[in-house]
């Protein structure tokens, strides 16, 4: 380490947001960028702890140790090396990954972990602003073609490892534009959308092939697919919402939360978005049904958009203050968080379900709601505690149950595990051969992070898999 003394000399100082009063009628990242000296003087406090459990929490195996060292000593260029050497995406995962690495930090005994998430997004910055997203195309190409179907971070993850592998690649987008979750799913004032078309453009310079608008399975049949290709990964995501069967679920107003973010990125991205069927927030009392991340989107994007109140509610108990006996470090830390979105406008309730909502004139006013207890795993109502709450538009963000079975899954006859995603082996394989899954089509809902790891995982299995297998398309 540059400085082994440096995490007792400077304390923890995280980047600055800018204020609510001012981002709160905007679309622009809210976060103020850190400066390079301030975050050389963050890197020296990444100590030489022996074993780096930070390795621990992150699932891309990130050689954080070694790229904090070379940013302390001003050097990002080496450091944005050893950076994409394991991750395809840092500006992504620098914006958006909640950072379980800083939670498996030794320095988080003391709740002062190194600034991790900071210094990866500087770092992933820096190499935007050089034009170091230059293509890196294969020397020697294989003649093996590969479908991949998505382009979220697993399905884009996938297709640019498979590139540089020297395969012939075209991935399948059924939106119009690229990035799957990325593009749609995440608000921009979480992350802007310029890095996403850098990075897209440089795989295209790396002989990844294109086709957006294109709904494998539907406008393209999985025999086609099985035809023309010689391998085929499927990243087509979790995006089977979650209901609520309850009875007022027709009402007019009630949406997922997707279709709600969806809509709001499409005009941020100056798209036009039918005004017959625009979701809007506002002068409207919001209640957000679920306490995740897609729920804390919501929230900010409701409060931006103008709602005369938002309220997020959540069928668990509200999470302990601090750590518990039963979650030690470098455990992922069950605490309760606050958002910035939540920090911006709204109301929180915890260990509600929601009963019904009621409507007027076919429009939903409000919903009605019971508290509730977790007794040996088990939701229970308490008597006596019901509630009603104004409500003129309604958001489930209660997760997702996995990818849609209709399409692509159905036509291969996909083998699915206990919880409905994609069966697969460690390389990513399907019980169709050939056919391999990655992400949360396959692991089910996750985080971004998971879903890069992923896409290299997978596509490394491809690679194998093509290289002992001889050619297998007729056309």
């Amino acid at each position: 380490m540059g400085d082994p003394k440096g995490f007792l000399k400077v304390p923890r100082v995280e980047e600055d947001e800018r204020p609510i009063g001012e981002r709160v009628h905007d679309y622009n990242e809210l976060v103020v960028p850190a400066t390079e000296a301030e975050v050389r003087t963050q890197a020296s406090r990444c100590m030489d702890c022996g074993i780096p459990f930070c390795h621990q929490g992150c699932p891309l195996g990130n050689l954080i140790p070694e790229w904090n060292d070379l940013v302390h000593k001003g050097r990002l260029d080496e450091a944005a090396e050893r950076l994409a050497a394991t991750n395809n995406f840092p500006e992504v995962t620098g914006r958006v990954c909640p950072a379980p690495c800083e939670s498996s930090c030794v320095l988080n005994l003391r709740d002062e972990p190194v600034t991790i998430k900071t210094i990866e997004r500087t770092i992933a910055d820096h190499s935007f602003a050089e034009g170091s997203f230059a293509p890196r195309p294969a020397a020697v190409r294989t003649g093996k073609r590969v479908a991949v179907v998505g382009s979220g971070p697993a399905g884009l993850a996938a297709a640019q490892q498979l590139a540089r592998a020297g395969h012939d690649v075209t991935v399948f987008e059924r939106d119009d534009r690229l990035g799957g979750l990325l593009r749609y799913g995440i608000p921009d004032f979480k992350m802007e959308k310029g890095m996403l078309d850098a990075r897209v453009e440089q795989m295209r310079g790396e002989g990844v092939a294109f086709h957006v608008g294109v709904a494998v399975g539907q406008d393209v049949r999985g025999q086609q697919i099985l035809h023309d290709f010689d391998a085929a990964v499927l990243a087509m995501g979790a995006r089977a919402p979650r209901d609520l069967p309850i009875p007022g679920r027709e009402l007019k107003g009630v949406h997922f939360a997707m279709e709600y973010l969806v809509q709001q990125n499409r005009r941020v991205a100056g798209e036009k978005v039918d005004d017959g069927r625009a979701i809007l927030a506002g002068g409207k009392h919001v209640v957000v049904i679920g306490g995740g991340d897609t729920g804390s989107d919501c929230v900010g994007t409701a409060v931006r958009q103008g709602a005369a109140s938002v309220t997020q509610v959540e069928l668990m108990p509200k999470p302990a203050l601090v750590r518990l006996p039963s979650n030690p470090w470098p455990e992922w830390p069950l605490v309760l968080r606050t958002s910035t979105s939540q920090e911006e406008g709204a109301d929180r309730d915890w260990a509600i379900s929601t009963r019904s909502f009621r409507g007027e004139a076919g429009r939903v006013v409000g919903l009605e709601a019971v508290r509730v207890v977790l007794e040996a795993g088990k939701v229970k109502p308490l008597p006596g505690t019901e509630l009603s709450l104004p409500c003129d538009l309604a958001l489930l963000a209660m997760g997702f149950v996995g990818p849609e079975r209709h399409g692509i899954v159905e036509q291969f006859a996909l083998a699915l595990d206990a919880r409905g995603n994609v069966r697969t082996d460690a390389s990513g394989a399907t019980s169709v051969p050939g056919i391999f899954a990655a992400g949360d089509a396959a692991r089910g809902q996750s985080l971004v992070v998971w879903a890069i790891a992923d896409g290299r995982r997978v596509a490394a299995g491809v690679d194998a898999w093509l290289r002992r297998a001889p050619l297998a398309r007729t056309g």
